[in-house]
């Protein structure tokens, strides 16, 4: 069973200097914390911003290629954590019938989700095993706080480092 999650955002893990993409699923109060590479971090934030390049990246090539082919992308499915690795699969099919599985990284799988308007889901034994809940005075708008999710990723990216998902 799959559970659709929204992307919180991408920030820098202090002090390794690490990016990380938030997940949260959407009707819940879990978060899942992906560490991601440089590149995949910054195609999340231009998609998740709106800001197209001049020239496409890997991933506007991608979605441009399954739109021009007829190949639509249904879903990305988050599915497991393997020695510290988490996997992905593109969700993909064409007119007649639903094509095999895609393996890829969940920060290449996001970054595509978003420019194509696809649903992000996160396998339920993954989210209850490496998810986390951000506790109820940091989380997003909890008892009048007015924290925003960004601020509350911020103090929540203060306090965790990658021990905690051992």
């Amino acid at each position: 069973m799959y559970i659709p999650v929204e992307v919180v955002g991408v920030r820098i893990e202090m002090p390794s200097n690490q990016p990380i993409l938030l997940l949260k699923e959407i009707e819940g109060s879990k978060f899942l914390p992906i560490w991601i590479g440089s590149n995949e971090a910054s195609a999340i934030a231009f998609a998740q911003q709106g800001i197209n390049p001049s020239r496409p990246l890997t991933h506007d090539l991608i979605a441009d290629l399954l739109d021009r082919t007829g190949v639509i992308l249904t879903a990305v499915h988050i599915t497991a954590l393997i020695d510290g690795v988490f996997h992905a699969e593109l969700i993909l099919r064409n007119e007649t019938s639903a094509l095999p599985p895609l393996s890829c990284r969940p920060s290449d799988a996001v970054a595509i989700a978003l420019r194509s308007k696809s649903n992000i889901l996160v396998d339920l034994e993954l989210l209850e095993n490496a998810g986390i809940e951000i506790p109820e005075g940091v989380a997003p708008g909890a008892d009048g706080s007015g924290l925003d999710e960004v601020e509350a990723f911020k103090e929540f990216l203060d306090n965790i480092n990658p021990e905690d998902f051992a």
